[in-house]
């Protein structure tokens, strides 16, 4: 090697042989193999899984010292390089492809080389001199990757779950404003796109604001079935080289420093092989996807037009919508977050094939799913975030076209059924369809009620709610002098 190479880099060791690595670097031979081996999406780790790592290998850290395990100059440094990173620091030595093979070796190897080389520099030595601190013996002292990977997955989810239900709550609060914002708007309801029976604007984002707040349950469901841990499980589940002590301590550490809350899991080699849980928050994220595309869905037919098409709501226009088309605005809001959702949905097959795909003691398949389910809870909150700034909180009604489209409609013809009977109404309603006359005047012409009695029974308020319109004229008149 000549003196110039030598400069550049230093020479390290693991079972299959050594390589040269960057002089300069944190991280370290099996870190620098992984990155080789694994060029699959082109990005590093999220950093809130560097982040989670870096605080489970700090609290590992402060147990095994403890517990007698760790000294404490040692454990002071590793302490000290963890919360480096934890503050944001060394996040370009994670180097490593988030889809990886080996069950998320490659992290945890990437994690302790560089908190090892950190502490190393922090007490004086040289980077790579592991005599010093090394990464396997004293960073991953009583760990296995296949509880720290599962486990720092785990915190990152919890986190990113949180974040995104802060925006559904956001969500929320807009779409209960706007159903109070458009209480008094009525406007014909549709099933299976055709004219049903009135309903007010109003009523409808309140439904939306429904479904959000299941939602937002179903997220806190997630959460907590996140925050059980299998760490202390090493290997299998079983516990193998985890101090006694250390084994009992770490959960509640790892708790304290990441102000999360957690718990160790009940059966740890239940919790080592079987990843259902992710299968199940992928689930409530897809669910809750699903509803937001349904949302979006309306909210573009609503604004449709805006004079051709349906046109009861002005969506903000936020860019204009053709290179040809002068003047042309596009729903283009509800398009992003349809577009999500279509890819959550997709995520989702994968983590569920992911979930199914572990042989006996472990599932090495962990990475895909840690890269869709983040992929999935993070665009969900951005998304969310788009739909509450850039469309909801600047929706407006068209009032007065909504309420002449609920006068002009054949549909209010269900108020009138009680009144009039199922087939004298069915009449009616097939002749204002062939001819284009308003339900109104038939029903006057035929004198089958009084203009006194339409007003009261086509009032459009009381066509919304419960119960019967007009409902005291049948009580006054009568069932059988009305049919």
């Amino acid at each position: 090697m000549s003196e110039e190479t030598t400069k550049k880099f230093r020479v390290e060791h693991d079972s299959i042989g050594e390589k040269q690595v960057p002089i300069d670097a944190y991280y370290g031979v099996q870190t620098l193999r992984a990155s080789e081996n694994f060029y699959i999406t082109g990005l590093t780790m999220h950093p809130e899984m560097i982040v989670s790592i870096a605080q489970i290998k700090k609290a590992a850290a402060i147990t095994n010292f403890e517990v007698g395990r760790l000294e404490k100059k040692k454990a002071e440094a590793i302490v000290k390089a963890c919360e480096e990173i934890i503050e944001g620091k060394l996040h370009d030595q994670f180097i490593v492809d988030p889809i990886q093979g080996g069950a998320g070796t490659s992290l945890n190897m990437n994690a302790n080389e560089v908190i090892a080389n950190r502490a190393i520099e922090i007490l004086g030595g040289q980077k790579g001199d592991y005599s010093i601190i090394n990464p396997n013996d004293h960073v991953n002292y009583g760990q296995s990757t296949n509880d720290v990977f599962p486990s720092c997955g785990r915190m990152t989810a919890m986190k990113l779950l949180q974040k995104a239900r802060v925006q559904l709550e956001r969500l929320y609060d807009a779409l209960m404003k706007k159903s109070e914002e458009f209480d008094s708007v009525i406007k014909m309801g549709r099933t299976q796109l055709q004219d049903a029976v009135p309903i007010r604007l109003g009523q409808e984002f309140h439904a939306y604001g429904t479904a959000i707040q299941r939602d937002i349950r179903r997220f806190d469901n997630a959460m907590h079935e996140m925050g059980a841990l299998n760490i202390g499980g090493t290997a299998v589940g079983t516990g193998l080289n985890a101090d006694v002590q250390y084994f009992r301590k770490v959960v509640q550490n790892i708790a304290l420093v990441s102000g999360l809350d957690l718990i160790q899991s009940f059966d740890l080699i239940d919790a080592t092989q079987n990843l259902d849980g992710y299968a199940s928050v992928s689930g409530t994220v897809k669910t809750c996807a699903i509803n937001l595309s349904k949302m979006s869905n309306d909210l573009r037919l609503m604004s449709s037009g805006p004079r051709t098409g349906i046109g009861e709501i002005n969506l903000p226009a936020k860019q204009n919508g053709s290179s040809i088309m002068p003047g042309k605005v596009n729903p283009v809001i509800p398009e992003v977050v349809n577009q999500v959702a279509f890819n959550i949905i997709g995520n989702d097959m994968t983590i569920a094939m992911a979930t199914e795909a572990g042989q006996l003691e472990l599932n090495a398949f962990e990475p895909i799913i840690f890269y869709n389910l983040f992929q999935s809870v993070e665009t969900l909150s951005f998304a969310v975030r788009t739909l509450v700034d850039n469309c909801i909180t600047g929706i407006t009604a068209n009032e007065e076209k909504c309420r002449n489209e609920v006068l002009n409609s054949v549909g209010i013809i269900t108020a009138i059924c009680p009144h009039v009977g199922y087939e004298r109404a069915a009449i009616v309603a097939k002749e204002a369809i062939k001819t284009g006359a308003s339900v109104r005047e038939l029903i006057l012409r035929d004198k089958l009620l009084t203009e006194e009695e339409l007003n009261i029974i086509l009032d459009p308020y009381s066509m919304t709610e419960p119960g019967i319109s007009g409902e005291e004229l049948l009580d006054k008149k009568g069932l059988d002098g009305l049919l």
